[in-house]
């Protein structure tokens, strides 16, 4: 069946992208170092119509225990390899990713429902992971420090962690992978991926680029293994004493019962969970700047990132003026709904029913709460999964649906007169990933990110809350879990440290001036 629906759809030129990624044969749903299909069916379905797009093998549960098995393998030899030399296999995989730019950026956007560019600009986000990472395998350090020991030296070495597991969601089925691959591998782990059981294609698609460079070397492809399906198969590599590292991007609720049985087994854990983000505009700001920077946050892709705008806080002087440019900014938005792989497309849908169903009951309860809809509060009457943006403004920061991530174009308005009382705001969330600033002030802006200021991973000052760049650490604080990807030092969670001391001498001293004899 899996293999008909793929096929009907490469005979239609619009998706040609999906014989180019190799997709047209039967989609087979777990990887090894080779293929493999005899698990249950699951469906891809387009968010821009409904329509399915494929059906996919998921991975049994003793096909996932014998890739794991797989991966500590072909793990060894991998570690063994020069760090440079490990780079220069992902340089290469850059290079692929660069070649299939356009084609997997078309397939993320159809499988997500994000619209083009930001489904090319995900490509282009692990392309740049990839040359972050090369420049890493020949930079990595270590460290040499003074010892109080004649003839003694202290030293610091890294090394690589083993197999990794990664949990990917939905909305980033790309990037994030990227983001923990790259630097994996050029930390010397193997990997064993599950993506979201609703964007397999791209899993697939992705997988299949590094197994074809990794087999020109004629390197194991189960360093760079995948497992498909739902919470059965992510707890089989949660609870699996093999995988000493578990990444995992999703909702609180569940990162915090990971969290748990990672640590049960003694596992670590890199956790990048909600998000309830806020972005201040004081009465100094530029607002035209601060305008677009809220468009893009609280609405692109139609508010499903962990780092989209889900409050607005304005200062009571500009409040009035400012959300009438925000409703403007919206309505000339909608005028560029439409089908996400269309480049004209500015607004594209939610991912699924469950979504609409979420954006529906949320806005029913923050009506009942008290709360008035300033702009949209309907779903579109279209085929697909399409909401209207929407802004809420009369309630507080306290009531009950202002304090919930809602993973849908919402936006609440919240109103203060100073920066002690926004950062009062901003603070005032279980969460702690992304917020914003906008002001021309000095003083406010060393306010925001000094030690009483915004709480949060990433604090951002005159541009918007969504869209971090892959050289600086990505993650947040509180129920956001703690976890860091991407840049800076983020690579010291996919290795283990070593303190060593080497003792040169004849003779053997202790240290702290210690005598035992």
């Amino acid at each position: 069946m899996s293999r008909l629906i793929t096929r009907m759809l490469v005979s239609d030129t619009k998706y040609s992208f999906l014989k180019q990624l190799g997709l047209t044969a039967e989609n087979d749903g777990g990887f090894d170092g080779k293929w493999s299909s005899s698990g249950k069916i699951i469906e891809s379905v387009s968010p821009a119509n409904g329509n399915l797009i494929a059906k996919v093998y998921e991975t049994t549960l003793e096909q996932t225990c014998n890739t794991i098995t797989e991966a500590y393998k072909a793990w060894p030899d991998w570690a063994s390899m020069p760090i440079p030399a490990r780079g220069e296999i992902v340089r290469q995989i850059g290079n692929e990713l660069r070649l299939n730019r356009k084609a997997l950026g078309q397939l993320v956007s159809l499988e997500t429902g994000k619209i083009l560019a930001e489904g090319i600009g995900e490509v282009q986000e692990y392309i740049d992971i990839c040359d972050y990472a090369v420049g890493l395998s020949r930079t990595l350090p270590g460290s040499i420090f003074p010892s109080e020991r004649k003839d003694h030296t202290l030293l610091e070495k890294w090394n690589p962690i083993g197999v990794i597991g990664i949990i990917s969601a939905f909305n980033f089925p790309l990037a994030v992978f990227g983001w923990n691959s790259a630097i994996a591998m050029i930390c010397g782990d193997a990997m064993v991926w599950k993506g979201s059981p609703t964007t397999p294609l791209v899993s697939i698609a992705t997988t299949k680029i590094i197994a074809n460079v990794l087999r020109r070397h004629e390197i194991p492809g189960a360093i760079a293994s995948l497992v498909t399906g739902g919470s059965d198969i992510g707890d089989a590599l949660v609870t699996d004493k093999r995988l000493p590292l578990i990444s995992f991007t999703g909702s609180t609720k569940v990162g915090k019962e990971i969290a748990i049985k990672v640590q049960e087994r003694f596992g670590k854990c890199i956790l990048e969970l909600g998000g309830n983000n806020a972005l201040i505009v004081t009465n100094d700001a530029d607002l035209d700047m601060a305008i677009r920077a809220a468009v893009f946050s609280c609405i692109g892709t139609a508010g499903q990132r962990c780092t989209s705008t889900r409050r607005l806080i304005l200062y009571s002087k500009i409040k009035n003026e400012f959300l009438n440019k925000l409703k403007t900014a919206f309505k000339n938005i909608l005028e560029r709904i439409g089908d996400p792989l269309d480049e004209n497309t500015l607004y594209g849908p939610l991912h699924n029913q469950q979504a609409v169903d979420n954006y529906e009951k949320t806005i029913k309860n923050a009506v009942a709460s008290g709360g008035v809809i300033e702009f949209g509060g309907k779903k579109i009457e279209r085929p697909g999964f399409y909401v209207e943006p929407t802004i809420i403004s009369g309630l507080s920061i306290d009531a009950e649906v202002v304090q919930m991530e809602t993973f849908a174009p919402i936006v609440y308005i919240l109103e203060t007169d100073s920066i002690k009382h926004a950062i009062l705001l901003n603070n005032n969330v279980k969460y702690g990933l992304s917020s914003s600033l906008f002001t021309n002030n000095l003083f406010d802006i060393f306010q925001w990110i000094g030690p009483h200021g915004s709480d949060c991973g990433i604090v951002n000052v005159n541009i918007g809350t969504s869209g971090a760049e892959i050289g600086g650490a990505f993650g947040g604080e509180k129920a956001t879990g703690g976890g860091r990807e991407s840049g800076s030092d983020a690579w010291k969670s996919y290795m283990r440290r070593s303190t060593i001391t080497i003792n040169y001498g004849k003779e053997l001293p202790l240290s702290q001036g210690i005598k035992f004899q």
